[in-house]
């Protein structure tokens, strides 16, 4: 088992939240606020079965796209989301 730690900009969480509902797929959700411009942004906790990561990235993926912002007179490419996937020793539901 694997646990997903998707952090999503804020413009893409309700439209991924629906593809992740919609493919029965449970997420816990937590507010929290990036470093870089202080932009809004949300914390995924997904714990999938191993093969269905690629499913669960893929979704990702179509959901969130990067998008251009103005940094003063730069223009930065900002990630729609950023993903850790990593090993569960054990889960347990209580």
């Amino acid at each position: 088992m694997k646990l997903i730690i998707a952090i999503v900009q804020d413009d893409y969480i309700t439209k991924l939240i629906k593809a992740l509902m919609d493919n029965k797929i449970r997420a816990t959700k937590l507010s929290s606020t990036g470093g870089f411009l202080k932009s809004g942004n949300t914390t995924l906790f997904i714990g999938v079965e191993d093969k269905e990561i690629d499913k669960v990235v893929d979704l990702i993926k179509e959901e969130c796209s990067s998008k251009k912002v103005k940094d003063g007179n730069n223009e930065i490419t900002l990630g729609g989301a950023n993903l850790f996937v990593v090993d569960i020793d054990k889960y347990m539901k209580i």
